[in-house]
């Protein structure tokens, strides 16, 4: 296990910020020589703190401004009636996160559409037909002040 110090620490937050920053610019950020950053960078990725990195995009030009949560509650709570949904989930395009939480309902979802149209056929075409889906519940997302997902 990779011990997370304050300057991987510091490593990481840049990173998260821009992947794309070269490993100079980086090892000056962090007070390292470009050699030691590397290496530390090299076994962030090794270990597995480090999974990858991504390309940010513009969801209106991508056609997905449209962004809603959805809340989906199970009608049965059997591991047969999980992978059903999740392998349902894991072939809609438009979810982008489908994450199984405590609470009220079993699913928490992230889709991303054009319009709300588009979500429209989503919840009706696909979310309205995977077997033991029990209750829907749809948050719009009206502004996003902050969002740090890369």
């Amino acid at each position: 296990m990779t011990t997370i110090d304050k300057i991987n620490a510091d490593i990481l937050h840049t990173l998260s910020r821009d992947g794309r920053i070269s490993n100079l610019q980086l090892a000056e950020q962090v007070g390292l020589s470009p050699s030691a950053c590397l290496r530390r960078v090299q076994e962030l990725e090794r270990s597995g703190v480090i999974k990858g990195y991504r390309a940010r995009l513009d969801p209106a030009q991508t056609g997905r401004a449209y962004v809603v949560y959805v809340a989906v509650g199970l009608s049965e709570h059997t591991k047969a009636a999980q992978m059903g949904f999740e392998a349902a989930m894991q072939g809609a395009d438009q979810v982008t996160e489908c994450h199984n939480v405590a609470g009220a309902f079993e699913y928490m979802l992230r889709v991303e559409v054009a319009n709300l149209p588009a979500y429209k056929a989503f919840h009706t075409d696909i979310l309205g037909t995977v077997p033991h889906v029990r209750a829907i519940t749809s948050y719009m997302v009206m502004g996003s002040p902050k969002d740090t997902r890369a």
